[in-house]
């Protein structure tokens, strides 16, 4: 099966149903699925190829999943860009993806014309129709002119080991690398996470992330393998705007991050907001604090709250069964469906119960590589047991207990080297996170002449609360042994994110450096 097929399949089954909402914009499958063969045909009369990327720079929106779907019937590759790409950064990724073809709006395009005039492009199509002056040698196309294009389907081209997308990571610890993932490859992970899920065509679910984000992107794989809705949002800076929408569209699936979780809970008056429709509540891309999961299991004792565990290379590793939150709250769980995963030492063997080693991933999800950087693929993604088989190697440390659920312990890169000690951020984030006034903490090393790293804790308050940094540190003497007390303790309003959404540990650091410095 090809990934546009999701589409394709929904549209045969039930034409009319609403697929997307976003706005007061509400697009049925099948303009959808007409939308998507419009595009495909005019990227075919413009020069784009099977196999081409195809670059997709917008705000969530029907255009930006008309795209997604547009480029896979030709046949070529999606690779979505954050909206919110400076021009350096954008400058590189057209300069690695080469793609032969922009999808954007008219401003960004407008803000960024000596990049794209520099590029591989053959073609732009301006996604809001605005005027756009482009050098000569790269096309410009309205979507009206898109819409002129015929709805019939394209003969489809491909197989499911064909590169469907490049997916690049978001770049924290150097150069965003694409991630290679083939049809076969989403085919398998959308498959997956729909089985524990439990996703049908009755489901509504709400993505408030960027599709740039492959947590994100996947919402929409989700819900167009089931027939199901999605209700398409820019963003979740405004918490009471996304709960009106749940309540609104009736969203039977919340997909969350740490930072949306910690907005919510800075807002009792939302978590006692009644939410009838609402059946689960995913997590990824960093595991919530204890305190955070007993809160969402107070405020929605109804509502499934499933911890997970992921990186772009693979999409999804392993989940938590919601009946097993209350015993094991700080595990994520098990592999996934049709997924083995286990931990190993720095000679590769299997560790045991409760010993600390790099988690191993197996099966079809895991992706083809990096795109161009043989050199990062093959420290990645290894020769595994079997004949011709490839493992990939998270670069995170895990454990598990005595019954296999799995338990993060760090990124591999990311503990820190104290007075001798390891210590491992996410326990003193958890343990000043236990403090009801705190909304967020950050935990990072940096360097120290005397201690080798000196820890540095971050702190923002609820709005409203006021902590004094005397009370953090007795909180931590308190609760945590004498090598893991932070040396520097500072106090801000909110952490700093990248762009999806994540706390930016780098920035902190080189803020940090900078302060030194100064």
């Amino acid at each position: 099966m090809l990934v546009q097929q999701f589409l394709e399949n929904s549209a045969d089954r039930t034409p009319d149903k609403i697929a997307l909402v976003c706005g007061a914009r509400r697009l049925s499958f099948r303009e959808l699925d007409q939308g998507a063969n419009r595009l495909a045909r005019t990227l075919a009369a413009f020069g784009v190829r099977r196999g081409d990327r195809v670059a997709i720079l917008l705000d969530n929106s029907p255009e930006a999943v008309i795209s997604i779907f547009g480029v896979l019937k030709r046949g070529a590759v999606f690779v979505v860009l954050h909206p919110t790409t400076k021009r350096d950064k954008l400058a590189y990724l057209l300069e690695d993806a080469e793609p032969t073809a922009l999808v954007v709006d008219t401003q960004r395009a407008r803000n960024s014309l000596d990049v794209i005039g520099s590029s591989s492009l053959l073609c732009v199509v301006r996604a809001d129709d605005g005027p756009l002056d482009l050098p000569a040698s790269i096309v410009s196309i309205g979507w009206s002119e898109v819409e002129q294009s015929s709805a019939e389907r394209p003969t489809r081209t491909g197989i499911d080991v064909d590169l469907a997308t490049l997916i690049y990571t978001s770049g924290s610890t150097g150069k965003p690398k694409g991630v290679m993932s083939t049809h076969a490859n989403m085919v398998a992970a959308a498959t997956s996470v729909n089985a524990y899920v439990g996703n049908t065509s009755d489901d509504v679910i709400i993505n408030v992330l960027p599709l740039a984000f492959d947590y994100g992107l996947y919402q929409i794989l989700l819900a167009f393998q089931v027939g199901a809705c999605v209700v398409l949002e820019q963003g979740f800076a405004f918490p009471a705007h996304t709960v009106a929408v749940i309540e609104r569209e009736r969203v039977t699936g919340l997909p969350a991050v740490p930072t949306l979780v910690a907005l919510l809970l800075k807002y009792p008056e939302l978590l006692r907001r009644e939410l009838p429709s609402l059946r689960y509540i995913t997590n990824t891309a960093a595991a919530l604090p204890v305190r955070h999961i007993q809160q969402l299991r107070e405020a929605f004792p109804s509502v499934r709250i499933i911890s997970m565990y992921g990186l772009t290379e693979c999409k999804r590793v392993s989940y938590l069964p919601p009946e097993e939150l209350d015993r094991r709250p700080s595990s994520v769980g098990i592999p996934i469906p049709n997924t083995e995963a286990f931990v190993v030492g720095d000679d590769g063997q299997r560790l045991g119960p409760g010993e600390i080693g790099e988690l191993v991933i197996r099966g079809s999800h895991v992706m083809r590589g990096y795109w161009r950087a043989p050199e990062l693929t093959a420290a990645r993604f290894r020769s595994g047991a079997f004949p011709g088989e490839t493992i990939l190697y998270s670069g995170d440390l895990f454990r598990t207990d005595d019954e296999g659920f799995l338990y993060f312990v760090a990124r591999k890169d990311d503990v820190i080297k104290s007075r001798g000690e390891k210590v491992t951020p996410r326990e003193v984030e958890d343990v000043v996170c236990q403090l009801p006034i705190v909304a967020e903490a950050a935990v990072l090393g940096v360097p120290d002449t005397v201690l080798g790293q000196a820890i540095l804790l971050v702190v923002a308050p609820r709005p409203g609360e006021h902590i004094t940094e005397r009370e953090l540190r007795a909180h931590c003497a308190r609760t945590l042994d004498d090598f893991m007390q932070p040396k520097y303790v500072d106090i801000v309003t909110e952490l700093p994110r990248t762009d999806n959404g994540k706390i930016d540990k780098l920035r902190i650091s080189a803020e940090y450096a900078a302060c030194v410095e100064s």
